[in-house]
């Protein structure tokens, strides 16, 4: 294997990961907020990986440093995800199913590209646009099954699109920090930033509810799970996603976060897939093939 294609295969794995990993995460979520109120899942899982990432830093990278100009874009990057991403997912999350939420979320990429053609001139071609849309019907499929559990609720819909609009803001920030900075740099920025972010939400409203838990197994694997998995290696791998695909192909990868909550609910809630599950399944996979075919070159501006 030459080495031009084992990175394209990476890239494309890289993409991947984090949805996989992101899909369960609805679970491990559900889990937890049994346990912990929304701000303190947020917190103590930010707080756990940037302690994580901090070991990594201190063996790995010991000498990085972020230009003075760009801190002010590492604050915007943390603004958008994790604070107010978490804070709509976590909250949303308490108002409707892991399926529902998951769905909601995978609307990024079809929100994506109008921001990304202003603010980074990503274009996609008419054969990606109709990947994008074909990759959507089969969440749509997915949604309007019998046991989809749909369950309306105004507010978590609204608390869950503050979420999607977040995700968009961070992967449009993410792709310019990208052009000058690592994923380890990035990740371990905003993770830090974020949990100050969360810090004094924590110690005003949740502290006195925290220290009565006694935490068990289940709640301290489920956070573990959360912290490395969907909140450091998750992040690691699509930071380098979006710097080699762009911010449009990467985030169709986002259609594949339900299929993989539809599969665990399954596997670890015992939830039976239906033949139109399935069908949607085939649709999002059929959609997200044909969004990545070759496009025209994108235009990438260096300079924040």
């Amino acid at each position: 294997m030459n080495k031009s294609l084992f990175k394209k295969i990476f890239v494309y794995i890289s993409a991947l990961i984090p949805m996989i990993f992101w899909g369960i995460s609805y679970i491990w979520t559900k889990i937890v907020l049994k346990y912990y109120s929304p701000i303190t899942t947020i917190f103590l899982r930010l707080l756990i990986s940037t302690i994580v990432l901090s070991i990594v830093v201190f063996f790995f990278r010991k000498n990085f440093s972020i230009k003075k100009k760009d801190y002010k874009y590492f604050f915007i990057l943390a603004f958008f995800e994790p604070f107010c991403y978490f804070i709509g997912e976590n909250f949303g999350i308490e108002l409707v199913s892991p399926t529902v939420a998951s769905i909601i979320i995978s609307t990024i990429p079809v929100v994506t590209p109008i921001f990304a053609y202003f603010f980074l001139k990503e274009r996609l071609t008419k054969l990606n646009i109709l990947g994008l849309l074909i990759s959507f019907s089969g969440v749509i499929v997915i949604l309007t099954t019998k046991n989809s559990d749909l369950v309306v609720s105004t507010k978590g819909i609204a608390l869950l699109f503050l979420s999607v609009f977040s995700g968009v803001g961070y992967g449009i920030t993410t792709k310019k920090l990208s052009l000058r900075y690592s994923p380890l740099t990035i990740v371990y920025t905003q993770n830090l930033i974020g949990a100050v972010y969360f810090l004094p939400l924590f110690l005003s409203f949740e502290f006195n509810n925290f220290i009565t838990v006694t935490p068990n197994k289940e709640l301290i694997t489920s956070l573990l799970q959360l912290s490395i998995f969907a909140s450091t290696l998750a992040f690691l791998f699509i930071t380098y996603a979006i710097k080699n695909l762009g911010i449009n192909r990467t985030n169709v990868f986002t259609n594949l976060i339900p299929i993989v909550t539809a599969l665990f609910s399954f596997l670890i809630l015992g939830k039976i897939l239906l033949l139109q599950e399935v069908i949607g399944i085939f649709v999002v996979i059929s959609g997200l093939f044909l969004s990545q075919k070759k496009r025209k070159p994108e235009v990438v501006h260096e300079d924040l």
